[in-house]
């Protein structure tokens, strides 16, 4: 089969490697459409550290199963599936706690290579996080399952509905996503991002108000009431916007810290804000089984994210989709083996 090799930044080489065949448990999927993520884009563009050079990666992807490994129930070769590319151990001792998506093994084991003709999911992934494709669904948007799980993860708990305002900073595809849930919730969106064409997206997506930084803080106080956003959520992942998200939202709201900033960096915060505003800051990573079954739950109810496919390239023009991503061009590309 072909699968794109990521050798170092900058440099992708589609390689023919032999398909690996299922073992007990396992089962084997022909992609039929896989995705670029904003994660790709920075193993891309510098190198990422759960993402290793030498090797495959991509793990955004739906397909048709081709082969299934001795004892796999329910799924058996033609169907088509979509799932995720990891799973917790249930071992461990966060999963004892129920605390799946902090489970000490889910990176070490997850699985790369959507970028490639087939793509093989082990036993634990297949138990818990692989779905059949409603039939209602295109490949395009059921690889769209594992962004969206991680979205439904980080909005758990949170109260949003009719009244609430929420401030989406980033108008990448995981603050696209995190705006139309929102909206699916009732609340009002107001949108900061850098992109121009990506702005307006978010408005025909749903946003109050789609702005660039320098216009936000203006726009929040006009459209709070001076109280400021209900809900914050920090979709960048820089340190500088981590640090200045505190300033938009109310008092005895919650910041959520969404995008993830290169590690051994830190960040300063008022702490008589923090304190006698009753701030809450709230960190969220990944996903569990339960998210993912609801983000499964959303792609089969009809919940619509065509509008963040940009367009497909075969896998030889890979790099090309990197290359308009970092030109700030589109929001995701369908891969087509």
């Amino acid at each position: 089969m072909r699968a794109a090799f990521l050798i170092k930044p900058g440099v992708i080489e589609v390689r023919d490697v032999p398909v690996p065949p299922p073992s007990a448990g396992d089962v084997l999927v022909r992609i039929e459409s896989a995705l670029t993520c904003g994660t790709d884009l920075k193993a891309y563009l510098r190198g990422h550290p759960l993402i290793p050079t030498p090797g495959v990666f991509g793990h955004e992807f739906s397909g048709t199963v081709a082969s299934v490994g001795t004892g796999v129930k329910g799924f058996k070769d033609g169907d088509q599936v979509m799932a995720v590319h990891s799973a917790p151990c249930r071992k461990c001792p966060y999963c004892r706690k129920r605390l799946y998506n902090l489970c000490e093994r889910i990176m070490s084991t997850k699985i790369l290579g959507a970028f490639a003709e087939y793509i093989l999911l082990p036993a634990h992934i297949v138990r818990q996080n692989l779905f059949h494709k409603p039939p209602t669904l295109s490949f395009e948007e059921a690889a769209l399952l594992e962004p969206l799980s991680c979205v439904v993860h980080g909005m758990k708990g949170l109260r949003l509905g009719p009244g609430d305002t929420v401030l989406v900073l980033g108008s990448g595809p995981i603050g696209l996503l995190h705006l139309l849930l929102a909206r699916r919730r009732g609340a009002t969106v107001i949108m900061a991002g850098l992109e121009d064409d990506r702005l307006a997206l978010a408005q025909r997506l749903g946003a109050q108000k789609a702005v660039k930084p320098q216009h936000l803080k203006e726009m929040v106080i006009g459209r709070t009431d001076s109280l400021g956003a209900d809900v914050v959520f920090e979709c960048t992942g820089q340190v500088g916007v981590w640090e200045t998200s505190v300033h938009y939202v109310r008092r005895g709201g919650t910041v959520v810290l969404f995008g993830g900033c290169p590690g051994g960096t830190t960040v300063t915060y008022d702490t008589h804000r923090l304190h006698y505003d009753e701030i809450a800051l709230r960190g969220v990573f990944h996903y569990t089984s339960r998210d993912v079954r609801e983000a499964f739950r959303l792609l089969s109810a009809g919940l619509d994210l065509s509008a963040l496919i940009s367009g497909t390239c075969r896998l030889d023009d890979l790099p090309l989709a990197f290359e308009r991503l970092a030109r700030g061009e589109g929001v995701k590309y369908v891969i087509s083996p």
